[in-house]
């Protein structure tokens, strides 16, 4: 029976990549595979032509044999001719290998070691204008008595004999060949027969280490300052983890911070927001005189500009927002309670009281609206 047109078979065209090729024997390879067809015994051959198109299309001189001559030109004894027998497993694990091994091929296993996370609390001052600190961190670093190899002094780990090295071993399952960590190494490549003392083995030790850390101007809660390198040691030779540094700033007695804006209550007198006056207001780098117009209303907002916080990414400074408030006057003797009722009395005529008149009307008419 005359053999099926390798590219036809695949599905391809004649100037197919090696990557179309590869994707189509992927497909074919996981619909034919005898596993996954236990009760089509047609199955199987397919999957061994799929198997035997794709070593030829997939080898550039065998490609090139073929598309001369033919099925002819893969005989023995000619340039490019193979046997179809050729070894499944190294085909199946070159194509799926990663899948199964994690990627981790052919090469003993190296890990990263694990990030950190420090919270450092400052007061606004310090977020606002920068500041340096010094923080103690608990971690995982690398042995100083055995410099992390985990062998103890004047010995060293010796090439695993199971792996030969490599922290991988082949293990067949059916028609599978599957790549996973040596069980004996651990996938370090290495044995330790004579551990060090301090580590016992490990490599790292569980330590206190203090770090300098520079806070740049303008942070606010929540963004973080990365320490490359200063996260737990690595594991096998492989790289440090990172420390990340996340700032909260504590609350302040005076100001809010929203942003690049500040906010804060400025309480005045009776007297100050009927006549109008001045009051210091105070900032994180100096006092400002506000001008408190007459007529004042308790609630109003006042802006003093450029007194807020320079962001940490750059840009120009917010602005200080002052909310009065009108303090009510406590402890009053009698003689200032008497003029004070004499005072009051005096604007029950004039419109000396516009929001109170505002609202007086307004209740008028709800009431009356409701009757009617």
């Amino acid at each position: 029976m005359a053999k099926q047109d390798y590219y036809q078979l695949l599905d391809l065209p004649r100037n197919a990549t090696e990557a179309d090729i590869k994707k189509a024997y992927r497909r074919l390879a996981m619909k034919f595979h005898p596993d996954r067809n236990p009760d089509d015994p047609d199955a199987e051959h397919h999957f061994k032509e799929a198997k035997e198109a794709y070593e030829v299309l997939a080898d550039p001189q065998k490609r090139a044999a073929y598309d001369q001559l033919g099925h002819a030109g893969l005989q023995p004894g000619r340039a490019g001719g193979f046997s179809a027998g050729d070894a499944f497993g190294d085909i199946f694990g070159e194509m799926f290998g990663d899948i199964f091994s994690g990627g981790q091929r052919g090469r003993s296993q190296s890990f990263r070691g694990a990030d950190l996370r420090f919270e450092l609390e400052l007061d606004l001052e310090q977020a606002v204008f920068g500041t340096e600190k010094t923080i103690r961190i608990p971690s995982l670093s690398e042995c100083e008595t055995c410099g992390g190899s985990g062998a103890a002094k004047g010995s060293s780990p010796k090439t695993c004999e199971t792996c030969g090295g490599h922290g991988q071993v082949r293990v067949q399952q059916s028609i599978f060949t599957i790549q996973q960590p040596c069980p004996r190494c651990k996938g370090r490549g290495k044995i330790i027969s004579n551990p060090c003392d301090t580590c016992l083995g490990q490599g790292r030790v569980r330590k206190e280490k203090s770090l300098a850390v520079t806070v740049p101007a303008g942070v606010d809660s929540g963004d973080r300052i990365r320490l490359t390198g200063e996260g737990e040691a690595g594991r096998n030779g492989g790289p440090a983890g990172d420390l990340y540094v996340e700032v909260r700033v504590r609350e302040h007695a005076i100001f809010e911070r929203e942003g690049a804006n500040l906010s804060c209550e400025v309480p005045i007198s009776f007297t100050a927001a009927a006549l109008g006056g001045t009051v210091e207001v105070p900032t994180l780098d100096g006092e400002v005189v506000l001008k408190i117009p007459a007529e004042t209303q308790s609630g109003r907002v006042f802006r003093v500009r450029n007194k807020g916080v320079v962001p940490v990414r750059g840009g120009s400074a917010g602005d200080l927002f002052c909310l009065v408030v009108i303090e009510t006057p406590v402890n009053l003797q009698a003689g200032q309670k008497d003029l004070l009722r004499q005072f009051d009395s005096s604007l029950q005529q004039g419109g000396h009281k516009p929001r109170e008149k505002t609202f007086l009307d307004g209740v008028k008419k709800f009431f009356t609206g409701a009757l009617d």
